[in-house]
């Protein structure tokens, strides 16, 4: 399935959750944000949401210092 993510388009395998869509990218989930189609994205809600085939999605790092 394609969908976008930060501006590039992905084949992911279908029946992914947006958690396991971090997995799959390799992204440690711990310090990031996600935002699809133009809606921020509980966290609490990325084990249960299901990716669907044309979403488009930002993932933003927080990144610490002063």
């Amino acid at each position: 399935m394609q969908v976008i993510v930060n501006g590039e388009q992905k084949e992911i395998p279908d029946g992914l959750t947006v958690s396991g869509l971090l997995r799959h990218l390799g992204i440690h989930p711990g310090r990031v944000a996600v935002e699809r189609n133009l809606e921020i994205l509980l966290r609490a809600k990325w084990d249960e949401m299901r990716v669907q085939s044309g979403d488009r999605y930002e993932i933003v790092n927080f990144v610490g210092g002063g």
